[in-house]
């Protein structure tokens, strides 16, 4: 089965977001109900028990998160993400690296679309100033063990363990 531990997030106005970038990026947006920030990518795994038994000893968030910015990785931009660089996230990020996760080049963000072209990259470039320090949503107190299952119409997650 196909893993990541997981919080989920909501979105002020992502219909906004995808409306003032509409004819300047083409790609695959991400559904607003799969939006999350992903702590740690476990890929396919066999067993689910050992990673239950390190979730165990995790805490959960003390406090939502709120997102902040928009960003990309990749040159050209291939990533687009809202981004959250909270200390509460690096401090998470840490407990699930003790607990014995690889946490690689950790950093926050959340996927909101996979870039296939931008049409117009000044104008990308200027849309992207408008939403610096913006409030653009939250990632909320909760982390989960997701189940991840492709189809042909999109990933399908079902929530594994809760951190309590």
């Amino acid at each position: 089965m196909r893993l990541f531990v997981g919080s989920p997030v909501i979105l002020n106005d992502y219909a906004s977001i995808k409306e003032d970038f509409n004819g300047i990026i083409d790609g695959k947006w991400t559904p607003a109900d799969h939006l999350h920030l992903t702590w740690v990518f476990l890929g396919e795994v066999k067993a689910i028990e050992p990673i239950i038994d390190k979730l165990a000893s995790i805490t959960p968030l003390e406090n939502e998160v709120n997102i902040s910015e928009l960003g990309y990785f990749g040159r050209p931009p291939k990533i687009f993400f809202g981004k959250a660089e909270d200390k509460l996230l690096y401090d998470k990020a840490r407990e699930l690296k003790n607990a014995g996760f690889d946490l690689y080049r950790f950093k926050p963000h959340i996927t909101l679309c996979r870039i296939n072209a931008i049409r117009d990259y000044k104008a990308y470039k200027e849309m992207l100033k408008t939403y610096r320090e913006k409030h653009l949503g939250i990632i909320l107190p909760e982390i989960s063990l997701y189940q991840s299952t492709l189809t042909k119409n999109g990933s399908l997650y079902e929530r594994k363990f809760d951190i309590k």
